[in-house]
């Protein structure tokens, strides 16, 4: 006698004879997969029943849903809809509604079956929560264009309304990072992070204020590393090396500066800056030879460059800037020679400079090769050319001083007041003058240097 093939009415139950799972069994894998998702939850004989001969008017619990779609790795909709009819007849039995037999089929098998289809469901939902972002296309690109808008500015404004305004995008930037992303989008914004960080250490050291600066620093290291930019690793190590170089620490610039260089970027100058400012900090330590090797790697790097910096403003290294950290260089170096070539080189530094339309205009370096150009010229006991300098600089500065600013003024100030110049009234009221700029308020004392 042939036994009619049972009559599937839902997927559900297409799938748990396909198993051949008993009404008991499908109720204890389902009280078993619930506890494994946090919560456990039972269902009863006639639950069971009702669910699988689809007997319900919409779909169970929420949470009972979740736990069936974990089960067979579908959604709860399908589950409860028909049966599909592509499923062979002959392949369904009736060991939902009897228990199966003893022998009727190896356990293994069945429990090969079981994690084919649990892992299918989980891949399948994190396929769904890998495609899920809190950061709409728009959101990025405004980000972006804030960054762009923000480090441009920079080299041209005073520097601390730019810092506060830093910190706010940098504050969206990382709300937006606690949230998820796919891949290319969260390397975008850590590459956002990453350069706001940078950003924020260079102005916190041009705000005087060196360890926020290394914090700043060591944050923006790591977002460019989670990001995967080499240019933007190679400037921030260049940015840890300028702010040893100003601490007072050049054997530590000249190390960071020299672990900078792996990293080949993408793009940009962030290589000839690199090695620039390894060129201050072997002058400062006076080792000639070293520093001309860093001058000349930072002509071939010049050479090298592939495209433009991005997103350009204080990211970029202009050749302005590279031969004013050449004059720098040489002043450290001393001697006669050095200081004709760093007095030269100091000048047609300015003229570059001044060559920028004036809202673009590099106020703080323009105002740094100044007084580069002052210390050479009294190298050369050139009072009158060191105080137009200088005076070009008080002008400036008077809206945009930094730290670097005003300990590189105290420093002409200490040359204004060496026993050379004790009897010029013009060296004594140029160190009066700076003195003043420094320390407003405080009165001239015969003998301070500024």
């Amino acid at each position: 006698m042939v036994v009619p093939s049972p009559v599937l009415r839902t997927r559900l139950e297409q799938l748990v004879c396909r198993l051949r799972r008993t009404r008991t069994e499908f109720r204890h894998d389902f009280e078993r997969i619930s506890a494994q998702l946090g919560r456990t939850l039972t269902v009863s004989e006639r639950q069971a029943r009702r669910w699988l001969a689809g007997g319900l008017d919409g779909l169970p619990h929420p949470a009972a849903c979740r736990v069936l779609e974990q089960m067979f790795g579908e959604s709860a909709e399908r589950l409860f809809g028909p049966a599909e009819t592509d499923v062979p007849v002959e392949s369904a039995t009736t060991a939902v509604l009897e228990p199966a037999p003893v022998n009727s089929e190896p356990v293994g098998t069945l429990a090969v079956q079981r994690e084919v289809a649990l892992a299918a469901a989980e891949s399948a939902r994190f396929g769904q929560s890998a495609e899920q972002s809190n950061v709409g296309p728009r959101a990025l690109e405004q980000c972006r264009a804030d960054l762009t808008r923000l480090v441009t500015r920079y080299p041209s404004r005073p520097v601390y309304p730019t810092f506060m305004e830093l910190c706010a995008l940098r504050d969206r930037v990382f709300a937006l990072l606690e949230g998820r992303q796919p891949p290319g989008q969260r390397r975008e914004l850590y590459l956002l992070a990453g350069a706001l960080c940078g950003v924020l250490a260079n102005a916190s050291l041009d705000l005087g204020r060196r360890q926020a600066a290394e914090t700043q620093a060591r944050t923006a290291f790591l977002c460019a590393e989670l990001a995967g930019n080499n240019a933007l690793c190679a400037w921030v190590r260049g940015t840890q090396s300028l702010i040893a170089y100003w601490d007072d620490r050049p054997r530590d610039a000249v190390e960071l500066a020299t672990d900078g260089w792996r990293y080949v970027p993408e793009t940009g100058t962030a290589r000839v800056r690199l090695a620039a400012i390894e060129a201050r900090a072997q002058a400062q330590l006076h080792h000639q030879r070293a520093t001309e090797n860093a001058l000349a790697r930072a002509d071939r790097a010049r050479e090298e460059v592939r495209d433009v910096d991005d997103p350009g403003g204080l990211f970029a290294f202009p050749v302005a800037k590279q031969i004013f950290y050449s004059a720098t260089a040489r002043l450290w170096l001393a001697g006669h020679a050095n200081c004709a070539t760093a007095e030269r080189d100091a000048a047609n530094a300015v003229v570059l400079y001044e060559t920028d339309p004036p809202q673009q205009r590099r106020l703080g370096e323009l105002c740094l090769v100044r007084l580069d150009l002052a210390v050479a010229r009294l190298g050369r006991d050139d009072l009158d050319g060191a105080a137009e300098q200088v005076h070009d600089v008080l002008a400036v500065a008077a809206d945009r001083c930094t730290d670097s600013i005003a300990r590189r003024l105290g420093q002409v100030a200490r040359v204004v007041r060496r026993p050379r110049y004790r009897t010029s009234a013009h060296a004594t009221d140029l160190g009066d003058r700076i003195h003043l700029f420094i320390h407003p308020g405080l009165p001239v004392l015969a003998g301070v240097d500024g």
